[in-house]
């Protein structure tokens, strides 16, 4: 059935399904006319009330898929359902089973969700299932997948690595601060799909090492973040090179206005899957908001540092992240610093130390709010309370991943706490509030809080062993810089983003 839609943009067509005139999703002066057929819950008629400083989501004209309870419901090939087995992923999270059925079929996806919710593999699984099986050209990828950190590039790489293996396919990674002719390098090798921070790609493709008009299936992770870190310009001119019938799946933690803008502008009657990015931290995850005196807080914060376990600790700036992280080390807590600051060597260095416990505590500015997987993180402290909702949501998401319980601990002065009480309105969160001075009861009951050792500290980079040469080898010499890198095995990335 043809469907005519009100915008002078290009039309689609994309696997038998009718034309479709970009930006036609059912915003405003442009929604497509109604043709009748199924009403899908939340299609047609009211649209859903929009979380605060939200737009409200679009309405779809075809109706979706049913929603599967296992991945072998999925039309995907045999080496993936295979791999999934041995990554030990058994059953789909609940947005890989509502998005996957349609992404696989070609659709348009738009996915609210809280980080931690299995968006890496509801994207990915439906990216490289539909790419399999095909050969890229040399600087001519097949797919993109446009992050907004260089953490979170990494993160998508390894984690779904081992499923693009499985169906031969490649990868490469395009980020900043690391070695651009290596990356040129991948891409003249012919990569399949590309993982990318927009402003390395635009460097890239200005230098004639890429070309995004074979690329059929773009996604953009984290869309938000890279709206407010200023990305917009960058992604909507790559956007703008990728061929226009091609798919485009956009997941993201919050829809504010910039991420409308790409809605209305690239995707075409998508399928929608929201979750409420605060409901599933209500059910899995605590949040506290501790009221100190600005005296105490410093031993406060060295208190909880020092407890059993790792945590992760936010600050406003790179100045008081190492100050905070060299008062840590003289207390005797394993701590390290994670921000702008640090050369991409250092940063994957500290992430790696931090997952294999090699140090306890992580302190960060938001470089970790995205992008950084941990097993087993169950406390996050904003030790410097964010200013924005979504910057609360973010940095809690390092905890209470992939189902798992956790905390997030906010530490509010007496002049803070009007502008916190603000910020939880808006994020949609009801805290638990407590009064707490360092060495209390309390203080050690929600956190886990307990005296530091007083022993100073000093972290130092793990020893890597070089590899035997064997016979194979012998003769060849390893590049130095080759020599010199430290291996970061992630794991616990198999679902979860």
């Amino acid at each position: 059935m043809n469907r005519t839609y009100t915008n002078d943009r290009p039309a689609r067509s994309r696997d038998g399904r009718a034309d479709a005139g970009r930006g036609g999703s059912g915003y405003g002066s442009q929604a497509p006319r109604r043709t009748g057929g199924p009403v899908r819950s939340g299609g047609y008629g009211r649209r859903p009330a929009a979380v605060q400083g939200e737009f409200a989501l679009p309405r779809t004209i075809t109706p979706a898929l049913p929603v599967v309870e296992g991945f072998a419901d999925l039309d995907m090939p045999e080496q993936l359902l295979a791999e999934l087995g041995r990554q030990g992923v058994t059953a789909p999270f609940p947005i890989q089973g509502a998005t996957l059925p349609n992404s696989l079929a070609g659709r348009d996806v738009l996915g609210r969700g809280r980080t931690g919710s299995g968006k890496t593999l509801a994207f990915g699984l439906a990216l490289l299932a539909r790419t399999a099986g095909q050969r890229a050209e040399p600087r001519q990828p097949l797919g993109l997948i446009l992050v907004p950190t260089r953490e979170l590039a990494q993160q998508v790489t390894d984690a779904l690595t081992p499923y693009a293996r499985s169906v031969r396919l490649r990868l490469a990674t395009v980020v900043g601060g690391m070695s651009i002719g290596r990356q040129a390098s991948a891409l003249r090798g012919g990569a399949e799909v590309v993982v990318a921070t927009p402003g390395r790609l635009k460097d890239l493709i200005d230098r004639g090492e890429c070309r995004l008009n074979h690329v059929g299936i773009t996604v953009l992770d984290e869309a938000d973040q890279m709206a407010d870190m200023g990305f917009m310009p960058q992604v909507t001119a790559l956007l703008d090179q990728v061929r226009p019938e091609g798919q485009r799946m956009l997941f993201s933690a919050t829809l504010d206005r910039n991420v409308d803008l790409l809605v209305r502008r690239y995707l075409t009657d998508p399928v929608v899957h929201s979750v409420d990015p605060s409901a599933g931290a209500v059910t899995t995850m605590e949040h506290h908001v501790l009221h100190v005196h600005g005296a105490d807080k410093h031993a406060a914060t060295t208190e909880i540092a020092a407890r059993d376990g790792r945590v992760i600790m936010f600050l406003d700036t790179k100045h008081a992240v190492d100050r905070l992280t060299q008062d840590l080390l003289n207390s005797g807590v394993r701590a390290a610093a994670l921000h702008g600051g640090k050369s991409q060597p250092q940063r994957t260095r500290t992430l790696a130390q931090f997952k294999t416990g090699h140090v306890t505590v992580l302190v960060a500015t938001n470089v970790a709010a995205r992008g950084i997987h941990v097993d087993n993180l169950d406390l996050v402290v904003n030790v410097d309370p964010p200013t924005d909702h979504k910057d609360y949501l973010h940095r809690g998401g390092r905890t209470a991943r992939a189902g798992e319980s956790g905390s997030v601990v906010t530490l509010v002065t007496p002049n803070q706490r009007r502008g916190m009480v603000r910020l939880m309105s808006a994020a949609g969160i009801r805290p638990q509030t407590t009064q707490i001075r360092s060495g209390d009861e309390a203080l050690n009951r929600i956190t886990g809080a307990q005296a530091p050792s007083g022993i100073p500290v000093v972290i130092t980079a793990p020893v890597v062993e070089r590899p035997k040469r064997n016979a194979t080898s012998r003769g060849r010499r390893r590049p130095a810089s080759a020599a010199r890198r430290t291996p970061v095995r992630q794991s616990g990335f198999g679902a979860v983003a």
